[in-house]
């Protein structure tokens, strides 16, 4: 295993074979993959549960005053092992966490609170049944929504997915994957009812909160026929009454506070008795993969940039009557 850290960069950063490049927060991690059992890698975006509990092991080791090459030796694991574990890049054994907790004499209350983070939860989310057919960061990005207390999304050139009618899921996707890559129809069609599927988490019981702003310009971006835009147009008027839907347009006619594409921004309730958990923005790259933002300083960044978009954006009411008039100018038959 190889864990090298070096700044982000926009230069291209030469591999050694069978290594990638894992960006988290302000430095990527260059890490060899490591299969699981179905030959996929087993290195997707944590859970939130995985994420904290690394965060809590990496400080109660920083307060023991103990270094991980240290911490590593005396339990007799390799340093890259622990690293890994407060990488949040793998999970932890329950008897392996019992034995760190006890190195860093961590009291009963706060040991048993730790240990309940790495056991099983009782039910699979629906998602994991698609995890050889979806790809992994899409198969991680659906878990984190579903652990979400709220969700922002700003959508810069099509319809975020949460509330894409069946018919613009399906063009949105014929349309990426004839320009990146070969998949069978059936495979396309997967794709689509599992996004159609994600979008239970608004209407479950509670509704996740939803904030999206979405430029003008995809309104006006034809994906597929003039019925398939006039019924996605429907719809977000329909969905943008909904008390956790929050539905905002930057119009073209006014500034752009940021220069940056799509992101969605997730933020986590506390885990009571363990603490906070922290933001992550979702970065999705035109290969198919992605980038997960955890580091504060960053998603703070996005945060304040959110905020600028919806000071300079139409709000709920004034949105649904401009999507009204694109759908009955330019969508209609």
């Amino acid at each position: 295993m190889q864990i090298a850290k070096t700044r982000l960069s926009k230069s291209s950063t030469k591999l050694t074979p069978g290594v990638r490049l894992l960006p988290i927060g302000l430095v990527t991690h260059e890490v060899a993959e490591e299969k699981g059992p179905n030959g996929m890698p087993e290195l997707g975006s944590p859970s939130v549960r995985r994420r904290r509990l690394a965060a809590e092991l990496r400080r109660l080791r920083e307060e023991a005053d103990l270094t991980g090459e240290d911490v590593a030796e005396s339990l007799g694991w390799s340093a890259s092992k622990l690293s890994r574990i407060e990488l949040a890049r793998t999970g932890i054994k329950p008897d392996d966490l019992s034995n760190l907790l006890t190195r860093y004499g961590v009291p009963e209350d706060h040991r048993a609170e730790l240990l309940r983070l790495v056991q099983k939860p009782r039910t699979r989310g629906w998602w994991q049944i698609y995890t050889d057919s979806l790809p992994e960061n899409f198969v991680t990005l659906i878990g984190l929504e579903s652990e979400a207390e709220s969700i922002s999304a700003w959508s810069p050139e099509l319809v975020p997915g949460l509330l894409q009618t069946q018919d613009y899921a399906r063009a949105a996707i014929d349309a990426h994957v004839a320009a990146t890559a070969s998949i069978s129809p059936s495979e396309i069609e997967r794709w689509v009812q599992t996004r159609l599927k994600r979008q239970r988490i608004l209407t479950s019981d509670p509704p996740t909160p939803l904030v999206a702003v979405l430029d003008e310009s995809v309104l006006l971006r034809r994906l597929n026929s003039q019925r398939v835009m006039r019924d996605q147009l429907a719809h977000l008027i329909e969905v943008s009454r909904w008390e956790n839907v929050t539905l905002r347009v930057l119009p073209l006619g006014g500034a752009h506070p940021i220069g940056t594409g799509a992101f969605i921004l997730l933020r986590f309730a506390p885990i009571p008795e363990i603490g906070p958990v922290s933001d992550i923005v979702y970065l999705e790259q035109l290969g198919g993969g992605a980038i997960y933002v955890d580091d504060d300083s960053e998603t703070h960044q996005y945060e304040l940039g959110f905020g600028h978009l919806v000071a300079e954006s139409l709000g709920p009411a004034e949105a649904r009557h401009l999507i009204a008039q694109v759908m009955r100018d330019r969508w209609s038959t």
